[in-house]
């Protein structure tokens, strides 16, 4: 849909105080701030990047022109760097910039850094520190919205929160990305939720304070993506469906909305103008909203928050409207209208993923590790708006990088844009499928699955089908079974066991007459153990006769092997299986679904003994918070204490019912993996 230009009478000539921008710091890290580099490349922009101590070597450092690092405080970790605007603006200043920018998450929602950017001349690439702290206060900006004559939804205070409101979202006033939430359906848990919410909301934004709305089970998280400029023009650059989410954060985001009827489509175009207006907008932000969603067909509509940054799932807007909003952003801070003729007409559906370090299967809990593998074949652009169809990859890391907890779990962002909707979600299913990530667990196969689920692909025709509720536990659980079936699993094991013989054969200095693959019992096959990520072991057999390989597998024989590939026909199916080590691992893929496999040691090492009752921290982070105390019984599920790491919190329970022995950490403590966390004496241990 076209929308008109909305206009507020600001019109004029470019301000005096607006000065073209010739060198921009990235306030910021990662696959953004590589994002923003990329831009500014292509601008002609000289680039300053920020770092915490350590990353000297990470991609937007080395991508960057020049190259600040900032100072940790002491006592706290890596992501604290990136959290003091003093700290930000002095690098700018010493690096020479006259701009900055600040992406999302962090800083880009402070005033405080965006007054301090201008107090020090130097141009914000964004919406003022007053627009940005209007809407920075959850509660205010639905005032504001309100006032606009936006639907708002009722904001309480924990305290007033009665048995007639329940279900109730406790949520952050400050902040968002899911930090701070909580869902409440028993007015007996409020305390807790609330006092956990605001512990949260502290760590993530500092600042504690938290407020409760209405919780809707069954919605469609829809934003508007409006872009601003200082002349009085505001555009609404159509909307993006965000309801595939985990910990109330997104995982799938799309636009044009599936499903969604015109008339409120226009609507909530319209309450996203009123809303930029209202607060004299300037550059790129959001509006979001909560549309409630059943078998009737679609609610009214309520203004949950508003971001004044560029959001993580811009480039799918990006992909239907042909537009570079980080260059329009620039330009908008340098004083450039809009054009006239209002904003282009979407072409086509642009589908994001996020690609997450993190497993599902274990309520979403982070994996870190050194990535040793990192490619999506499928991808024709990185970083950059696509201008015909196909797959766009946004990342923030590269082989060899280590992944740990200190930053969001987010590797990357693959995008595909289609003529319509099952194109671009059957590009992005393949491009995921296909995409080789070695050393590090990921969500990749329950993003794939989701695509290519039935109720996900209904949406366009049965838009209750798609709501936030989506990946609710049962859902997950199906959703979240690796691609591979232990069929699947099975070849992979032959395949790596017959790689790693050629591997060895090639490499093995072998006496004058001594056929490959000899041994002096040649009645005997040879025996490989793999233990298979997630869980299970699968052997597999062969024999060498003669240079050729013989699996003792009914159904399989092999066309071809060397150490990085496998090819195998199963009754009569040509299939090939690409294998490399990683580490302690081998990573297998195929068309099949990609495998992860540790060959088991026939003579290991004996280990030291481990106390039955000890709880290890199952990921390097902070205790945060300590729910009980020694001598306290507990029971099955309880939770003992609660850990932050990758911007998530993580709450460590009891797995059966006992008493706590021994707590060995306090709050505030950081932890290594593995570490010893609480030590329980079980009930029964004895049976």
């Amino acid at each position: 849909m076209n929308d008109v230009p909305f206009t507020t009478g600001r019109g004029g000539e470019r301000p005096a105080a607006h000065r073209p921008v010739t060198s921009l710091l990235v306030a910021n890290r990662g696959e953004i701030a590589r994002r923003i580099l990329r831009t500014c490349r292509c601008l002609g922009i000289t680039t300053v990047a920020v770092h915490a101590p350590g990353e000297e070597t990470a991609a937007h450092v080395t991508e960057a022109d020049t190259a600040v690092r900032l100072p940790v405080p002491d006592g706290r970790g890596p992501v604290h760097a990136y959290l003091d605007p003093r700290a930000v603006v002095g690098a700018a200043l010493a690096a020479g910039a006259d701009a900055v920018h600040p992406g999302y998450g962090f800083l880009s929602e402070n005033p405080g850094l965006a007054r301090a950017v201008t107090d020090a001349g130097l141009t914000w690439i964004g919406p003022s520190a007053d627009a940005v702290e209007r809407m920075g206060a959850k509660t205010r900006a639905k005032r504001i919205a309100r006032d606009a004559g936006v639907p708002v939804a009722d904001a309480l205070a924990p305290e007033d929160v009665r048995t007639e409101h329940l279900p109730v979202l406790v949520k952050a006033v400050s902040g968002g990305g899911g930090r701070g939430m909580r869902v409440v359906r028993d007015l007996a848990d409020l305390p807790s939720e609330a006092e956990a919410a605001r512990a949260e909301a502290a760590s993530a934004f500092g600042d504690p304070a938290v407020f409760c709305e209405p919780y809707v089970p069954r919605g469609r998280h829809i934003e508007v993506q409006v872009l601003a400029d200082a002349h009085g023009t505001v555009w609404a650059l159509g909307e993006r469906d965000c309801s595939v989410q985990r910990r109330h954060q997104k995982v799938i985001e799309e636009t044009p909305a599936p499903g969604l009827p015109d008339p409120l489509r226009r609507h909530l175009h319209e309450a996203a103008r009123r809303m930029a207006s209202a607060i004299d907008y300037t550059g790129a932000g959001t509006a979001e909203f909560l549309v409630p969603v059943s078998g009737e067909g679609f609610g009214d509509p309520v203004f949950l928050e508003m971001n004044t940054r560029l959001q993580v799932e811009h480039p799918v807007t990006e992909c239907v409207t042909g537009l570079d909003l980080v260059e329009w952003q620039i330009r908008i801070a340098e004083g450039e209208p809009l054009p006239g003729g209002g904003p282009p007409a979407p072409r086509g559906h642009a589908v994001e993923a996020r690609l997450y370090a993190e497993d599902p299967r274990e309520d979403w809990r982070p994996r870190t590790g050194t990535l040793h593998g990192f490619d999506v074949p499928a991808a024709t652009a990185r970083f950059a708006p696509l201008t015909a169809p196909g797959v766009r990859l946004d990342s923030g890391v590269e082989p060899g990088d280590t992944v740990g907890t200190d930053f969001d779990p987010l590797l990357a962002k693959v995008v595909a844009h289609g003529h319509d909707r099952r194109d671009a979600v059957r590009r992005l299913a393949s491009a995921l499928a296909t995409a080789r990530v070695h050393g590090v667990g990921t969500n990749r196969d329950l993003l794939v699955r989701v695509l290519r689920d039935p109720a996900f692909g209904a949406a366009q025709t049965h838009p209750e089908q798609l709501h936030t509720g989506y990946l609710d536990t049962g859902r997950r659980t199906d959703l979240a079974r690796p691609l591979a079936d232990p069929a699947t699993e099975r070849l992979a094991a032959l395949a790596a066991s017959l790689a790693a013989a050629e591997d060895a054969r090639t490499g093995a200095t072998v006496p004058a007459g001594i056929p490959a693959n000899w041994r002096n019992l040649s009645s005997q096959p040879h025996v490989r153990r793999h233990v298979v990520a997630g869980g299970g072991e699968v052997t597999t057999a062969y024999r060498a006769l003669r240079g050729a390989y013989l699996p003792e597998q009914s159904g399989i024989r092999v066309l071809s092997a060397a150490p990085g590939l496998v090819v195998l026909e199963e009754h009569g199916l040509r299939r090939a299986f690409r294998v490399r080590r990683g580490g302690a691992d081998v990573h297998v893929d195929s068309p099949l679904g990609p495998v992860t496999l540790t060959p088991v040691d026939p003579l290991p090492e004996p280990e030291a003994a481990i106390d039955p009752g000890a709880l290890p921290a199952p990921m390097p982070g902070t205790v945060t918070a300590v729910d009980v105390a020694v001598g306290d019984r507990v029971a099955e599920g309880q939770t003992l204490l609660r850990m932050e790491a990758m911007k998530m919190e993580h709450r460590v329970t009891a797995p059966a019912a006992g008493a706590v022995r021994e707590i060995p950490v306090a709050a505030g403590q950081r932890v290594p993996a593995g570490a010893p966390l609480a030590v329980l004496d079980y009930e029964g241990a004895e049976q």
